[in-house]
Parts: C-alpha cells; structure tokens; sequence
C-alpha cells in the first residue's frame, strides 16, 4: 500500500478556486468510485493551505487519482496559484483508528 501527504500553500485569492478543483476531483470519484483508492483533502484554519492524504493499493502499482481529468486539470495549473509548492511525503502507518476508513 502507497500513503503519501502533499501539503501546499495558496494565494489568498485562489484559495476559492482551489476549493473549486478539489471538489471537482471529489465529485469525479463518486461518480468514477475507482478501486484501491482512499483520498482526503483538508483545508487548514489559515483558509490557504491545503494538506491531502492519499492511500492507493493497485494491483499494478498505479494511482487511479492521477489518471481523473478532474485531478490532472486541478494539477495542472497549481504552481500559479500557490505561494509555497506542494510537497510530496510518503507515510508509514504506525497506528491508525479508522482513518482511512469509510
């Protein structure tokens, strides 16, 4: 299993653009309900940085948030609207209660 955190920073006036993409991305996987995949976005109390937590366990190694027109579109353009880039860690579960459960 693949567990990574991406957290970012954006411009105060792209934070409602953001939001935007985050919940198109949203509404392509209730839509698309891709196998092996568990995401979450936060936004935190600064109203402009963002952290998401994405876990994917594909029998091939893929991600299947990386292939959403929805997540490349949001992707596509996030260094314009961010002050601080994304950064990308892997995790290792120590413990976890009901995380990343639905």
């Amino acid at each position: 299993m693949n567990r990574a955190m991406v957290r970012y920073r954006v411009r105060p006036d792209q934070a409602p653009a953001n939001e935007r993409y985050i919940k198109s991305v949203f509404e392509q996987l209730a839509e698309r309900q891709p196998s092996g995949l568990r995401y979450a976005s936060f936004k935190l109390d600064d109203g402009v940085s963002f952290v998401h937590i994405v876990s994917h366990d594909t029998t091939d190694g893929s991600n299947p948030l990386t292939d959403l027109p929805a997540f490349k579109a949001f992707t596509a353009a996030i260094s314009e609207r961010c002050e601080e880039p994304p950064v990308v860690e892997k995790l290792t579960e120590v413990g976890s209660y009901k995380m990343l459960e639905s």
